[in-house]
């Protein structure tokens, strides 16, 4: 137990280290994460850290994905969402073929073995992909894409997976059987995602208090994964489903305490957990290497090249048709949807990184099968699996910068992004304009003299000017805008020395500090919110 703990310190440590270094690489700290993985598994003497299966697919990924349906926009992802299927369910179909095919065939791998390894290796993680797209402003809707292919591609995936492992361990399969227990598990899925999203959120506007709130949101992705999942679905889907329905009806049933707190909770938990399951990827190298000594290194260096083009081919493949075919098919969908450039397509099928659902999946596979005899190719398939992920994510996610420039499509969405801002600032001022309105009702309605509600106003107007300000087209405004919160940061340090003087000498008690603490920070991520500006 001491040791356990031990080694968690370490791999928190790690984690804290490999982040920090990261940024000042300007790469995914989970790529840098994995590679650090791995480096730590091949040192002598470190005790062995594994990844267990159940961990990851019954506590980790309902996380993962509930705060990533959360983050969705409801709206864009309706919009995107003939793409999105295109890509989470059918480009998932075809790489699960084009895999099994290239398992039978060249590896010579019986065909449920080879749908078996498709099936695990198919889906993309996005989130290192995503981590470079934002940072090099691609456009929105690639973007948004991205986000939504990795939201519903495992639900794909490890459906057909649960199909493969029992066709390996029965030895039959029925193909009428497995589409109709396909798209049950997907109706069914759905319905229960929005029972679930609408139970929590009505809970969380009873119990009304921020604390209770947020143990209700940890619960609600288990609440929609796990029984799903035990009926032999994936529960992916009802838990994506769930946090999209909370996503568009949060705003108005979740209080703005538990925003503010629920906000900071689940990045930083998040954050835990993408860490540590890319690190504990990497340590897998060292029993990965001891399952594997049956088997001639340059025939795993071979088949591991192979699974890897294939896999890397497959989505490119698939994404030129996908993209093209149905708008030359259907003229209505080509004029409300015109045909993007070639490079859009090519850096989305660039982007098909595979990550830890993978590896978990292929940890999963059983030690035997229904008839007691040991699984067959266990091995060599987690082995295939790691492989493929370190490919795409190491490779693929490094040289993805370069591939986004050689495309042109660095700082592509620089002008959406200030759309959107002039859009929000819009939107501000139309906030404060109603709220002055507001106000001279109030003081009519109540026969108020104009002294009792000037301060109130001078503020709005105030904040209605910065508004203006900020999306006028002179520069010279600009300039002084962010000068004047560049002033105003400076004024909330001073604030806050002096407020630590006070409490220091003893003049100001702990709750009080605390209180005026919290308003500065409110301030000064008010700050950090209007300076994140193209």
């Amino acid at each position: 137990m001491v040791e356990s703990i031990q080694v968690l310190v370490v791999l928190l440590v790690v984690l804290a280290a490999a982040t920090l270094l990261a940024a000042r690489l300007r790469i995914p700290p989970s790529i840098l994460l994995v590679l650090v993985g791995i480096l730590l598994a091949l040192l002598p003497g470190l005790p062995s850290v594994q990844l267990a299966p159940e961990i990851m697919l019954l506590l980790v990924l309902p996380a993962l994905v509930y705060s990533a349906a959360v983050a969705m926009s409801w709206r864009e992802f309706r919009f995107n969402l003939r793409p999105i299927s295109l890509l989470a369910i059918g480009c998932v179909l075809f790489t699960t073929l084009a895999t099994a095919a290239a398992a039978h065939w060249v590896l010579g791998l019986a065909w449920p073995l080879g749908f078996l390894l498709g099936a695990i290796i198919s889906p993309p993680d996005s989130i290192a992909p995503l981590a470079i797209a934002r940072r090099m402003h691609l456009p929105r809707r690639i973007l948004v894409i991205l986000e939504g292919e990795g939201l519903a591609d495992d639900a794909t995936a490890l459906i057909l997976y649960r199909f493969a492992v029992v066709a390996v361990s029965v030895g039959a399969f029925s193909l009428r059987h497995a589409v109709v227990n396909f798209l049950a598990v997907l109706l069914g899925e759905l319905l229960w995602g929005v029972a679930v999203g609408w139970l929590m959120l009505r809970l969380r506007r009873w119990v009304r208090e921020p604390r209770i709130e947020i143990t209700l949101s940890i619960i609600t992705p288990y609440l929609a994964y796990w029984p799903p999942e035990h009926l032999g679905g994936s529960g992916v889907l009802a838990t994506v489903t769930a946090g999209l329905y909370i996503s568009w009806n949060g705003l108005r049933l979740i209080s703005a305490a538990t925003r503010l707190q629920g906000v900071f909770f689940w990045d930083f938990l998040i954050y835990l957990i993408e860490g540590m399951v890319f690190l504990v990827t990497g340590l897998q190298v060292r029993p990965l290497l001891a399952g594997i000594r049956g088997y001639s290194a340059w025939d795993l260096i071979d088949w591991a090249a192979l699974v890897c083009a294939v896999v890397i081919l497959a989505r490119f493949v698939w994404m030129y048709p996908a993209t093209y075919i149905p708008r030359w098919l259907s003229a209505s969908l080509r004029q409300r949807d015109p045909a993007p450039p070639w490079q859009w397509p090519f850096v989305l099928a660039f982007t098909g990184v595979r990550g830890v659902v993978s590896l978990a999946a292929a940890l999963s596979i059983p030690l035997a099968t229904d008839s007691g005899a040991p699984f067959p190719e266990r091995n060599l398939i987690i082995f295939l699996t790691f492989a493929v992920i370190l490919v795409t994510l190491v490779g693929q996610g490094l040289a993805l910068p370069r591939v986004i420039g050689w495309l042109s499509l660095a700082s592509a969405g620089d002008s959406e992004r200030r759309e959107e801002r002039e859009a929000e600032y819009a939107a501000r001022r139309e906030a404060v304009r109603a709220a002055l309105e507001r106000l001279e009702q109030i003081r009519q309605q109540r026969s108020l003299d104009a002294q009792e509600v000037q301060s109130l106003r001078e503020r709005h107007l105030g904040r209605l000017a910065h508004a203006e300000q900020r999306v006028d087209g002179d520069e010279t405004h600009r300039e002084l805008s962010r000068r004047d919160e560049a002033l105003e940061a400076i004024l909330i340090a001073a604030e806050r020395d002096r407020i630590n003087e006070l409490y220091r000498a003893g003049e100001l008690m702990d709750e009080p500090r605390r209180r005026i603490e919290r308003e500065l920070d409110l301030r000064d991520a008010q700050l950090a919110n209007l300076r994140d500006e193209p």
